[in-house]
């Protein structure tokens, strides 16, 4: 009984850490609704006044982007804002032949009268955080506008943004990412419908109470007095975006996020390439946690419940390796509550849990209905949407929980950046595409196994007890099982 007593224990646990971060997701949801239909009192630059119109730096921090360059730039050079206060730094830390073209195209938006520098470094020493440092030495801006290679600012994005600074406390001001390629595939549909809450539910619902957001590494605009006074960046983890956010925060500096203004992006397409932002983000996130923590619960002027949101929110991605926790041990599980009747009442206890997956399931229903609207036809959209999403995030478990070990742990590595495909339809293929990962990882046939795995689950629920099965977990198997075996059979598609 001691090895089931350890498994029991260890399962009951993760399951009352998910009902915490759900019970933070309502609250999150709660203040959300609140927030709608309040209007901003926020001081703004008359930008029509040319005295009130403020210097900006637009920086875009690109390594190997062959195939997306070109409409980075040309999109960059539409940008609405007086010419004579504006700057942009092309960030250029590249090893292949985009660097040749690239220089290309900057001397050609030089020709007629762009203010735009190819700044180059030696080496890539902080990955982006390093390149990002690097440029600010240099920058004119007395504020940094910053967007990946894949971001397509439409061009009055500078307009609807610069404006807050004229509040001296703000020091980032964050824009909301749009999807240019949502429609392409389940997979980018997934990675949308995952993104929207993240863009509606959690960063209005946390901005609008004063607790911590973060800057989400492109779309968003910095005061530059704010990345010095904060500490500057700083390339220790995964996610030198989550880190600098919080260092300033930290320091009293506000920020403001923009749900109403939206910069369009493209989506990975290929799941090794999803893989790869999937790690660096959940990695990124774990690294916070070890780093933060402390500074955040010893820090006197932050409020408890913004700590509370605060640790949750550094805490986001290990919910991952307690997903990955509670599906392994769901089928030992299933055998001990029908090898042991005493257990019966701990059993009828811990179906209470499954109210964490209601509560879920209401939090993203507002999401998407404030993307889709109502109706029972959405309704019924959102549902099957619900389910294709969980499953998948369920079958990203053992990737993201090895990412999450790994930050908990302190395990270093290099900043892999996430290949860009210029996918905008359906048409538009991503094979031949020279910056896909070909190998095939050990992780991936291990996620094969627990496709399997989660099979022999599924008919255990016919086999167990003595009353023809017990069929309460069988839907979570089938989710889990469909969940493993698109990331793994997508995972061998892609690398064709």
């Amino acid at each position: 009984m001691i090895v089931e007593t350890i498994v029991i224990f260890i399962y009951s646990l993760a399951l009352i850490l998910i009902f915490l971060y759900a019970l933070a997701q309502l609250n999150l949801l709660i203040n959300y609704l609140r927030s709608k239909g309040k209007q901003s009192k926020s001081p703004k630059f008359d930008l029509s006044k040319p005295e009130e119109v403020p210097m900006v730096t637009i920086q875009l921090p690109v390594y190997n982007e062959l195939y997306v360059m070109d409409r980075l730039l040309e999109n960059i050079a539409k940008m609405e804002y007086p010419r004579e206060r504006l700057e942009i730094q092309v960030l250029d830390d590249s090893t292949d032949e985009s660097l040749e073209s690239t220089a290309g195209h900057i001397q050609r938006l030089q020709a007629v009268g762009l203010d735009i520098k190819h700044v180059l470094r030696e080496d890539r020493k902080g990955f982006k955080a390093g390149a990002l440092k690097e440029g600010l030495k240099t920058a004119k801006g007395e504020f940094i506008a910053i967007f990946d290679a894949d971001f397509l600012p439409n061009p009055d994005w500078l307009i609807r943004t610069v404006p807050y600074f004229k509040d001296p406390e703000i020091g980032v001001v964050q824009t909301r990412w749009g999807h240019i390629n949502r429609e392409y595939s389940l997979l980018t549909k997934v990675q949308a419908f995952a993104l929207d809450a993240h863009f509606t539910l959690e960063q209005v619902g946390r901005n609008s109470k004063g607790h911590f957001i973060n800057f989400n590494g492109t779309a968003g605009i910095w005061r530059k007095s704010c990345i010095l006074d904060a500490g500057n960046w700083e390339g220790d983890t995964l996610t030198e975006d989550l880190d600098l956010s919080y260092r300033a925060q930290l320091k009293n500096w506000k920020f403001k996020y923009l749900e109403e203004v939206e910069t369009p992006a493209e989506l990975p397409v290929v799941l090794s390439a999803a893989r790869s932002q999937q790690f660096r983000w959940n990695k990124g996130g774990a690294e916070n946690f070890r780093k933060m923590l402390w500074r955040i619960i010893t820090n006197k002027s932050v409020p408890l419940k913004t700590k509370a949101h605060g640790i949750l929110h550094l805490l986001n991605s290990s919910m991952f390796l307690f997903v990955l926790v509670v599906a392994l041990l769901s089928i030992p599980m299933l055998y001990i509550k029908n090898e042991y009747a005493h257990l019966r009442t701990y059993f009828i206890v811990m179906s209470f849990f499954v109210i964490s997956t209601l509560i879920f399931f209401i939090c993203y229903w507002f999401m998407y209905k404030q993307a889709y609207g109502a109706g029972a036809k959405n309704f019924v959209q959102y549902i099957v949407m619900f389910i294709t999403f969980f499953s998948i995030a369920m079958g990203f478990s053992l990737h993201n929980s090895i990412a999450v070990l790994e930050g908990h742990l302190g395990k270093r590595s290099d900043f892999i950046r996430t290949p860009k495909f210029n996918i905008n339809s359906l048409t538009d293929s991503w094979k031949g595409n020279k910056y896909i990962q070909k190998k095939i990882s050990a992780h991936v046939i291990i996620e094969g196994l627990l496709m399997l795995y989660f099979g022999f689950g599924m008919y255990s629920a016919f086999i167990v007890g003595e009353q023809g099965g017990d069929f309460g977990l069988f839907p979570f198997h089938l989710m889990l099982f469909f969940g493993f075996g698109y990331v793994f059979f997508k995972s061998l598609r892609s690398k064709t």
